[in-house]
């Protein structure tokens, strides 16, 4: 194809992309170096026969003025991004300091707000991604060694968890997890606890989001290898079968390596999903045992009468900067990967 061809091919999404994903990260990156003018405050007297006291009122219209010469805010560079509610650089060097061992310093950054979020978020990250990985394959190979009049009704039950939306299973299974629901019910009266409650227990609120992310997420797995195994060379693997490799063998050493290329696409869009995780907390309504980096988004966005537009905005921008981090190795295979093949 021609440079200009595919120039003008390209050109639609390119667009699309600049317009919705790169000039909007932008205008957050920028946003998240300023933040909101402090409030103009008058010190006046009011006098009586017993003396004066000294009272403070806000002036309204020069605080309004000074925000209408200076909309984004006050600039305040990287501040934000090194404050108590992020990075919190200061605090993290005094928690090292204080600290008699991992577990206490792990101890003292789940005491910041930011890092508990980003804890949870990377915990529940590195769960689910190799689980789904994993599982999804397991479940390709299960249905696709089925006898044919078994394997559309296979994909049907297969597919079901991804064809619910996620807000609408994620509350389904909450309910059910509460303590009048079946589940919890269950567990009561296997441990003859009644006041045992999953939504009062942080650990146990962290295993129902990654059981419930696992559950959603494998879906896409599966289709994803199912589709991959109809592509296997069939004199390959009669070839293995033929030299006497057991089907662990073959799986191992043909099946494998040839959804090598797919496996590093699964991963890279469970990275990306699994790092953004939201749903699944508001809809459990977790917020108190588990944030992630979204929802502490939220929650700045949310702020009482006041929202946290730099605050948001540096999460977002840290939260791009995790995600692009976590990408790096997987693309860099894939890279490595695409030049042994080309040559």
């Amino acid at each position: 194809m021609k440079h200009r061809t595919f120039f003008w091919f390209i050109l639609p999404t390119l667009s699309a992309m600049i317009l919705f994903i790169a000039l909007p990260i932008v205008s957050v990156l920028i946003q998240s170096l300023f933040v909101e003018h402090e409030q103009v405050l008058v010190v006046s007297e009011s006098c009586g026969p017993f003396g004066c006291t000294p009272t403070t009122s806000i002036d309204a219209e020069a605080t309004a003025a000074l925000r209408e010469a200076q909309p984004l805010g006050r600039f305040n560079g990287l501040g934000t991004y090194f404050d108590r509610s992020h990075l919190a650089t200061a605090e993290v060097a005094e928690i090292w300091r204080e600290s008699n061992g991992l577990k206490s310093f792990f101890n003292g950054l789940m005491d910041l707000k930011f890092y508990k979020a980003l804890i949870f978020t990377l915990t529940y990250t590195f769960i689910v991604t190799p689980a789904v990985l994993v599982f999804g394959l397991a479940v390709a190979v299960g249905v696709n060694n089925l006898p044919r009049a078994m394997r559309g009704v296979a994909i049907f039950i297969s597919l079901l968890p991804f064809l619910v939306a996620t807000i609408v299973g994620s509350m389904i299974l909450s309910w059910m997890l509460d303590g009048e629901g079946i589940i919890g019910a269950t567990l009561q009266n296997i441990f003859n606890d009644p006041n045992l409650t999953i939504k009062s227990s942080t650990p146990l609120m962290w295993i129902a989001l990654i059981i419930y992310g696992i559950w959603h997420t494998l879906p896409f797995s599966f289709i994803t290898f199912y589709a991959g195994l109809q592509t296997v060379p069939q004199d390959t693997l009669e070839a293995a079968r033929v030299d006497g490799a057991s089907k662990w063998q073959t799986m191992i050493s043909v099946v494998v390596p040839h959804l090598m290329p797919l496996v590093s696409f699964v991963t890279l869009m469970l990275l990306m999903d699994n790092f953004r995780v939201f749903e699944p907390i508001v809809s459990f309504q977790a917020e108190a045992h588990a944030q992630s980096l979204s929802t502490f988004i939220l929650s700045d966005l949310r702020e009482a009468g006041n929202p946290l537009y730099a605050s948001a905005g540096a999460t977002s921008i840290l939260t791009i900067i995790g995600v692009a981090i976590l990408l790096t190795p997987v693309v860099i295979r894939t890279w490595r990967d695409f030049n042994a093949t080309s040559h």
